[in-house]
């Protein structure tokens, strides 16, 4: 893991991890609906402060909290036009499975590019350190993945032009 990663994972984790303090809340304004208010923003007192943390300019989180629902919205590091187009294929394909993923959102919020959206129903069901655990593990997977496609695309081209070159000899 780089020098510089660590330090921002663990902001990442212990910033989740406090913000993961859900409870279930009906709405003030309709009699028994219970929806995500980070989502509504029907209610500023229900609202916590958002806290971006960020590695760098392209790099970075933004933590929205409310008092049920946590959305989680991360920019991934794009450094020329190849890696822009496959973060955003990428993310494109995850978010059509979204079902899949249980806290994914189908949407990012303006300036991300993927989102979470984590409600107290998902803290019920599911342990709260495995959701942290998940959406570390994504944050630590994803430029991997998408070096490791940006390779193999290099790849691939450098054998196409090889074998469109041989024609011409």
């Amino acid at each position: 893991m780089a020098a510089t990663l660590k330090p921002y994972l663990n902001a990442v984790r212990t910033t989740l991890e406090a913000a993961m303090c859900l409870e279930n809340f009906y709405s003030q304004r309709v009699e028994r609906h219970n929806k995500p208010e980070v989502e509504i923003r029907s209610s500023k007192e229900v609202l916590f402060t958002p806290l971006e943390i960020c590695r760098n300019e392209k790099e970075k989180v933004l933590i929205e909290g409310s008092i049920n629902s946590l959305r989680m919205s991360i920019s991934i590091k794009q450094a020329d036009d190849i890696e822009k187009i496959l973060c955003h294929k990428f993310m494109r394909f995850m978010m059509m499975r979204a079902e899949n993923f249980f806290i994914l959102r189908r949407k990012p919020i303006e300036g991300y590019d993927i989102s979470f959206l984590i409600t107290n129903y998902h803290t019920e069901q599911m342990y709260k350190h495995k959701l942290v655990d998940f959406v570390m593990e994504f944050m630590t997977e994803i430029d991997k993945e998408i070096s490791e496609m940006k390779l193999c695309l290099n790849g691939r081209g450098r054998i196409s032009a090889v074998e469109f070159l041989k024609n011409f000899n």
